[in-house]
């Protein structure tokens, strides 16, 4: 049994008479008291952030004050506890305030004295645990930082929502492309969440066969079919008291599907083959890289789970709308990469920088961090852009030499870059970096650049 939250002093004296005495003193100042006439067991049942107070005797059979101080300050030194005292208790009472009590009352004594310190204990507590609560936020907000890292104000609204959603029971769906990130931000939920001691396990719906998905998920009894021999606990199962992780849902066949919004609307689990209902203290954390409202309306994904799982939806932006965000990971993945392998960092050049900058990522951070490794270990930084446009894959050079050197060259790899996104003629070519297209059609023959390589129009009458 846990105290309610509610409660803000715990009253606990062996004197009948004196324990309703000072019940009624409490209660009539408004407060919410929970008179208990023995201390035992009182540790067990306070969370360590409960908000209350504890005002005990010092004297009393089986678990004296003191003691009880000791339990309650092994498990929170911050928790205040006031003791109440005999007149001959004095000098112990002063043992008990080096000990770290907060106050003690010498009977006998005023109502008002009582409630003064009571009052006062209580605002320091409310203190306490609003420090607590702030250091743990910023505790959070950085360790969040170091998992997502960027700047880009949709970076910066992604923590601020997993932030928001973490400490909630609510199941959670995860919106996202490829490689974008969605399994960091599960787990990032879970790690930051009060389920953070229990399991986080990992499924990839898209990657189970057909014929095993149901037996994976939710477990099967002996001679549930042909080959079952023994009992397998399933992933629902397995997770209990933790999250569990559900990638590519929008590969489930709708039975599966079925069965999924079951547990969710029941928290049960049935193995196949048994006829036992096993309760589940589970959160599901789901995601999809497909559009699940038009995959319903297309019959291809159940609408009811659908709206089941987009209570609490999370956008992972992909990294084209995340700006220099890229230039960030780029340079966080390749120090990671250099260390790992022993061997020295590298700088980013302009020009490489303006060629990440401009890649549209189709892979997004996990393209990113593969480029980022081929950098680390002295590799040309070659980025493939063939998979959005069909385009010709565009490696930068690494700048050197003097500043007239750079320059030409940090223009070179800008046109290239631009060159590479496949514009459609050499008017939209010229737009896009901002010269006339005459000054354009002499910087291409002067750097070697062929737009003709593109597919795209270089009609002479486009370069009027």
């Amino acid at each position: 049994m846990t105290i309610d939250n509610r409660i803000q002093v715990v009253l606990i004296d062996d004197d009948p008479h004196l324990r309703q005495a000072l019940s009624q003193t409490l209660d009539l100042a408004g407060l919410k008291i929970l008179p208990l006439a023995e201390a035992r067991g009182l540790a067990g049942q306070l969370e360590r952030d409960w908000p209350g107070v504890v005002v005990s005797d010092i004297r009393m059979p089986g678990m004296d004050g003191l003691e009880l101080l000791s339990e309650l300050h092994a498990q929170d030194p911050e928790l205040p506890v006031l003791l109440i005292t005999g007149h001959g208790d004095v000098p112990l009472a002063v043992q008990a305030m080096r000990a770290g009590a907060y106050d003690f009352l010498e009977k006998p004594f005023a109502s008002d004295a009582l409630l003064d310190s009571v009052r006062r204990a209580l605002a320091l507590r409310r203190l306490v645990l609003d420090n607590r609560s702030l250091r743990l936020a910023l505790s959070d907000r950085n360790e969040l930082s170091a998992r997502l890292v960027g700047q880009s104000a949709p970076m910066l609204r992604l923590r601020e929502q997993i932030g928001a959603l973490a400490a909630t029971r609510a199941d959670v769906l995860i919106l996202g492309e490829t490689g974008a990130g969605k399994e960091v931000v599960a787990r990032a939920l879970h790690d930051l969440s009060n389920r953070r001691n229990g399991p986080f396990v990992a499924i990839n719906a898209g990657a189970l066969a057909e014929s095993v998905v149901e037996s994976e998920l939710f477990g099967h009894e002996p001679g549930a079919f042909t080959g079952a021999q023994k009992r397998r606990i399933g992933k629902f199962e397995f997770a209990n008291g933790g999250t569990l992780f559900l990638d590519e849902i929008e590969s489930m066949t709708l039975d599966v599907q079925v069965k999924l919004l079951r547990m969710l609307q029941e928290r049960v689990v049935e193995r196949l083959g048994g006829n036992q209902l096993i309760p589940l203290d589970i959160r599901v954390i789901a995601a999809t890289k497909e559009d699940l409202r038009q995959a319903a309306d297309q019959g291809r994904f159940r609408a009811d789970l659908y709206y089941r799982l987009n209570v609490a939806p999370l956008r992972i932006p992909p990294l084209r709308e995340r700006g220099e965000d890229a230039l960030v990971l780029f340079q966080h993945f390749a120090d990671e990469a250099s260390t790992r392998h022993g061997l020295p960092p590298h700088e980013l050049q302009p020009g490489q920088r303006a060629l990440l900058l401009r890649h549209a990522w189709p892979g997004n951070v996990r393209e990113l961090q593969n480029a980022a490794e081929r950098f680390a270990l002295g590799l040309e930084l070659e980025l493939d852009n063939s998979a959005p446009q069909g385009s010709a894959s565009t490696t930068v050079e690494v700048l050197s030499g003097g500043l007239s050197e750079q320059v030409e060259n940090f223009e070179k790899n800008l046109i290239a870059a631009e060159l590479a996104r496949s514009h459609s003629s050499v008017r939209s070519l010229a737009e896009a970096l901002g010269i006339p297209r005459k000054t354009l059609h002499d910087k291409l023959r002067k750097h070697g650049l062929n737009f003709a390589d593109s597919g795209a129009s270089s009609h002479a009458d486009d370069l009027d």
